[in-house]
């Protein structure tokens, strides 16, 4: 029998916050035609900073995962059950790094791995990942995601 992803996300100790309010004048996310596409998340407890100097890629792998979780948590606010995603399509994130920073593709692995974690198969998806000169509130990372959802 498989594991509904309320009981995966147990098993894995995560319990998800009351989802963040947009930043500004925007929408936590929008469905059209199945896909539900997620504004701009960055990770809970506001740290500020960029990766190559105020944090290591280990941190910001930590901090891809949280907000991941935020997502999660905008997710289950939509749509009720998580169990109504039938799959992770794209995400995008943007990380703020010093120049010579070039481990992007590192740090945004925390926010894949657990999406794989969640869902599994589902969780799997397309993604890109940019170095950004700055980030909204100075935001280590910023991620973006698209996914397939029950209607």
């Amino acid at each position: 029998m498989e594991l509904s992803v309320e009981a995966r996300l147990e098993n894995l100790g995560i319990k998800l916050p009351k989802a963040s309010n947009p930043a500004a004048s925007y929408t936590n996310f929008v469905i059209v035609n199945g896909l539900m596409y997620v504004s701009g998340k960055g990770p809970s407890g506001s740290p500020k900073g960029k990766l190559g100097s105020a944090y290591t890629t280990e941190q910001g792998f930590h901090f891809a995962r949280l907000a991941g979780i935020e997502v999660l948590a905008v997710l289950k606010d939509a749509l009720g059950s998580l169990d109504r995603v039938k799959r992770v399509v794209k995400v995008q994130g943007f990380v703020n790094a010093e120049a010579t920073f070039e481990e992007h593709h590192k740090v945004l692995n925390g926010f894949s791995e657990l999406m794989y974690e969640v869902f599994e198969d589902k969780g799997i998806h397309a993604r890109s990942v940019l170095g950004a000169v700055s980030l909204r509130d100075n935001l280590p990372i910023i991620v973006d995601s698209i996914f397939e959802v029950q209607v």
